[in-house]
């Protein structure tokens, strides 16, 4: 498909675009998303294959990184569309970034009737950064679905896509998902953290698969999804503060379980 080049405000589709960058019910309406900067675009190219558009900067033109995702993107018949700096500049959110965006479809997967693979619960987790990270931990310790409850941060806004570092290609997020429900009818058990339990970590077996449940970053978990799951595990710690960060508190626990997986296959 042959390149464009937009040189108006007015234009319809780059309005469309601008609504996309700004505003999570027109992400939500549309049912498209913005991925920003070469590594999103060429980790989505590698995974998931052609965006429904290319946007580029007219200045990033030259980078051989770009020239590169713009003759991928023409091969492949995506939309390519070239627009001047300034007004390129409205549609992304990263600082001194190179400019190039791709327009996608975000997934949208059927929720499982159930539980039965290793997976993630996210009731309330609102810091985009944090769920980012979250997502991000997830698909490196090879955890392939996230659920997330009302009130979670949007997953496919750009903080969070920029936070999760691609991790959204490989990873099945559902959103506005009832936890409550889910965990009911849950086949494995439902792990969630708090810091009022003896029971720690690295005391359980989590060879086989297992759900995890964070929460809220001041308040934790919902009590009544507390209540609802097997069992509430601590995470040991040393030094004289009250808790991890949600993020963090994610990472050491899939760990921990791809140390004990790992270790069980030896």
């Amino acid at each position: 498909m042959s390149r464009r080049h937009l040189t108006s405000r007015d234009n319809a589709h780059y309005k469309e675009w601008k609504l996309l960058a700004t505003s999570a019910q027109a992400r939500r309406k549309a049912g498209q998303s913005l991925l920003d900067g070469v590594h999103l675009c060429v980790t989505y190219l590698e995974q998931l294959g052609q965006p429904l558009c290319c946007i580029v900067g007219e200045s990033a033109l030259a980078n051989q990184e770009v020239q590169e995702i713009v003759a991928s993107c023409e091969q492949g018949g995506a939309d390519v569309v070239s627009l001047p700096d300034n007004l390129f500049a409205p549609l992304s959110q990263v600082e001194h970034g190179i400019d190039v965006l791709f327009v996608v479809n975000t997934p949208s997967p059927t929720v499982p009737a159930q539980l039965r693979l290793s997976s993630v619960l996210l009731d309330q987790v609102q810091d985009p950064g944090n769920l980012g990270s979250v997502l991000r931990s997830a698909a490196a310790a090879g955890i392939r679905q996230v659920y997330c409850a009302p009130g979670t941060a949007q997953a496919w806004s750009p903080k969070v896509l920029r936070a999760g570092m691609g991790a959204h290609f490989v990873v099945d997020i559902f959103e506005n998902v009832d936890l409550a429900s889910l965990i009911e009818s849950a086949e494995i058990p439902v792990l969630a953290t708090s810091s009022h339990t003896a029971q720690v970590l690295y005391d359980l077996d989590l060879t086989k698969p297992v759900a995890w449940l964070f929460g809220h970053e001041g308040k934790g978990v919902d009590p009544a999804l507390l209540a609802a799951a097997s069992s509430r595990v601590a995470i040991p710690h040393l030094g004289n503060v009250e808790s991890l960060n949600v993020a963090a508190s994610a990472a050491v626990c899939f760990f921990e379980q791809v140390r004990q997986q790992t270790r069980s296959q030896h």
